[in-house]
């Protein structure tokens, strides 16, 4: 990432904020010294903290807001009087140009509404997905939706499709990612009439991308897709599931460890092993949930992330504009409803 490239972020979002902003936001320029920041809030507690951050202060501009959005505010609230918190700001300085993407760890529902209204949609798609990237047995994947839309058409899914192979592109560096769609079985006969449109659609259009088919839930930590699809009920679910499941092997291993003597013992040589799978699945290395199909970046951290985390975040955002991802997403929309085929210009006369 060569370009100097700068991002707005929300100070005061996040369970840990501002300490852990300023932490992150320095351990994400020592690995792209190339990245600049605006913080949005309280100056002298930023001030204070920036102080033990001599390079990251020479990089950095700090406007000032007392007022943030807090954990509990519904989004509606938000929007109607969060004009002036650190969240709005930083969504605005995107919008305004000043910045090349915004992060913040701070209410979902809240950056969700304020990034959509004040960003809005890219031609092309109806709803924004929230997208985001996992370990699995073969590398990484990315799967959306993630919880923004609970229903969706077959539209809406060709959409999602479109923009996680973009995404397994510019982030993840793949040159020609697999996608699945998220189904109760392989057969194309199986899952509801969203879904089999999308397939047919998806199955005949001319895109970049190598359509897999169908996917069923063992085959997303599998990897046999690089881009998982799914309504945001489901894929929702799916995260929810897969995040609870590592939580309990994590602890059983644990308490497996800690039942006799000799498991101490034997913890002792398969410590470092241990080490190396706690490694690869710490859910620092995947935090960054993106708020795709809106005329900026938005990414969304974890609330509850340290700085390592958050600096994987801004490292996401960083890559997307890097990588020009909302130029790509737009030539792959041009290029769909440009498609030869009866599906997808049925898909493009109906707006999706």
């Amino acid at each position: 990432m060569a370009t100097q490239l700068k991002i707005a972020l929300d100070a005061m979002g996040g369970d840990h904020a501002p300490d852990m902003v300023i932490e992150g936001a320095a351990l994400a320029r020592e690995r792209a010294p190339n990245l600049s920041f605006i913080l949005f809030g309280d100056e002298a507690r930023i001030a204070s903290l920036m102080a033990k951050q001599e390079a990251l202060a020479q990089v950095s501009e700090i406007r000032h807001t007392d007022q943030f959005v807090s954990n509990d505010a519904k989004p509606s609230q938000a929007l109607r009087s969060g004009r002036s918190t650190s969240m709005r700001l930083a969504v605005d300085a995107v919008r305004g140009g000043d910045a090349a993407g915004v992060v913040s760890a701070g209410n979902t529902g809240a950056l969700m509404a304020m990034a959509k209204v004040v960003l809005r949609t890219m031609p092309g798609i109806d709803r924004p997905a929230l997208m985001s990237f996992f370990p699995t047995i073969r590398g990484e994947s990315v799967m959306l939706d993630l919880g923004a839309n609970i229903d969706s058409d077959a539209n809406n899914l060709v959409q999602f499709a479109v923009m996680g192979e973009v995404f397994a592109r510019t982030v993840l560096g793949l040159d020609q990612p697999t996608v699945g769609l998220l189904n109760v079985g392989e057969e194309e006969l199986k899952g509801n009439e969203a879904v089999k449109t999308a397939h047919a659609i998806l199955r005949q259009a001319d895109l970049p991308m190598r359509f897999h088919g169908f996917v069923e839930g063992d085959d997303i930590p599998k990897g046999t897709v690089d881009v998982v699809v799914t309504d945001g009920f489901s894929g929702n679910i799916a995260l929810k599931t897969a995040e609870g499941t590592a939580q309990l092997y994590s602890r059983f291993l644990s308490e497996a460890y800690k039942s006799s003597p000799l498991a101490r013992i034997g913890y002792l040589f398969a410590r470092n092993a241990v080490a190396k799978l706690k490694l690869r699945v710490d859910p620092r290395r995947y935090n960054g949930a993106v708020f795709a199909g809106l005329n900026g970046i938005a990414v969304k951290s974890h609330g509850s992330t340290d700085a390592l985390g958050f600096a994987t975040a801004i490292g996401v955002a960083a890559d997307m504009a890097a990588n020009n991802f909302l130029d790509r997403v737009k030539q792959e929309f041009e290029a769909l409803a440009a498609s030869p085929v009866e599906s997808a210009n049925a898909f493009a006369s109906s707006g999706g």
